[in-house]
């Protein structure tokens, strides 16, 4: 469940993309239809003078989270749907995440979270049996429209599930809460992002002592040389939007990790983000990322990390205190990013919990904790 893959999914869930685009092979015949329908779509749309903000709504956002937590999706859908949510004009926040997650079973084990793939959803009949199922529970809103010019309800009707086991019953979930959950603590007290569907059950609770690198390619380097044992919790920052700057995927020293046998071991905290391939305790999106003087910037070699998914916690073991000291002390990193856009993004650009979205100096956000705005 890549983040590709995972867009696609939800771009149809929301409503902005035609019946099982999420889920055809590239390959396949099929495929050159949908796109050919797609263009008559477009175009009867603009006659009928219906716009994207008409289908995407605060209900649409919600639906678009239950298929998210249903699927187990990649971490990034959080960072593309709030972004997404701010050019429509609705507002949502992290704390919506785990209220959805929280009823929201998931029902598929995409890999690399299990043995099955894309083809294999669309033979069990695509995001369309998956939302079949969700309203069928009702979790979803069905009066939703969509790029068909139809509801949600409309779309649905003849779906069926055609593999029990790709498309699991909410009887009988693979995990009783969504893929994904939303972190928070004196860490990140604007929420971090974890794909929970795929971290190991002896993970799920982890303490350690923190090994805190600079950067991606550090980290990589510490890994590769046999430097990080079982136990610790890696620390990488400044990878944020404004650190990196632009928020790279940590999928390197995650792959490193698994491919050394250290994933079952060390957990992996970071204020960059990571590949929907990741799989393992790693945990993203810290906000307010290391750059914007967010806690995660305090934190030293040796400092006990605390990671409790299923209370949604993520601690830093040392006194209030002793973590404003250190921010009061904190100097923000000189680094060389070429003159021009890049440097203006590094400028405007929010913490991911916002969406790493670009707004202007009066109204940055990074330090405020999760949105405020309306509820989905």
């Amino acid at each position: 469940m890549f983040t590709a893959n995972s867009m696609n999914c939800l771009t149809e869930s929301l409503g902005m993309a035609l019946p099982r685009n999420g889920t055809i092979p590239a390959v396949m015949s099929a495929r050159l239809r949908l796109a050919k329908q797609a263009g008559m779509q477009i175009m009867e749309l603009w006659r009928s003078g219906t716009v994207p903000r008409q289908i995407m709504t605060l209900a649409a956002f919600r639906n678009a989270l239950a298929v998210d937590m249903a699927l187990g999706c990649s971490t990034n859908t959080l960072l593309h749907l709030l972004a997404i949510a701010h050019e429509a004009g609705v507002t949502f926040d992290l704390e919506t995440v785990n209220e959805i997650g929280a009823r929201t079973p998931n029902l598929c084990r995409i890999s690399p979270a299990g043995s099955y793939h894309m083809e294999d959803l669309d033979r069990a009949g695509g995001v369309p049996a998956v939302m079949s199922r969700l309203s069928a529970a009702g979790l979803m809103s069905p009066d939703c429209l969509t790029v068909t010019g139809k509801t949600i309800a409309e779309n649905l009707k003849g779906c069926e599930v055609r593999d029990n086991d790709v498309i699991r019953s909410l009887d009988s979930p693979y995990f009783r809460e969504g893929g994904l959950a939303v972190l928070t603590g004196n860490l990140a007290p604007g929420g971090a992002v974890v794909k929970q569907s795929a971290v190991r059950t002896s993970m799920l609770r982890h303490e350690g002592p923190a090994r805190v690198f600079e950067s991606e390619e550090e980290a990589t380097a510490a890994i590769l040389d046999n430097a990080i044992h079982p136990g610790e919790v890696v620390v990488i920052r400044y990878e944020g939007p404004q650190g990196g700057p632009g928020m790279r995927e940590m999928l390197t020293p995650t792959s490193a990790l698994a491919g050394m046998g250290l994933d079952a071991d060390v957990c992996l905290i970071t204020d960059g983000r990571f590949s929907g391939a990741t799989r393992g305790a790693s945990i993203g999106h810290i906000s307010p990322e290391a750059m914007a003087r967010g806690p995660l910037a305090a934190v030293h070699d040796g400092d006990i990390i605390s990671v409790d998914i299923p209370a949604r916690r993520l601690e830093i073991k040392v006194s209030d205190q002793e973590l404003s000291a250190r921010l009061d002390a904190w100097r923000r990193p000189q680094r060389e990013i070429p003159t021009g856009y890049l440097q203006r993004y590094a400028e405007l650009v929010t913490s991911a919990n916002t969406g790493a979205i670009l707004e202007s100096p009066q109204g940055r956000r990074d330090l405020a904790g999760p949105t405020g705005g309306q509820d989905l």
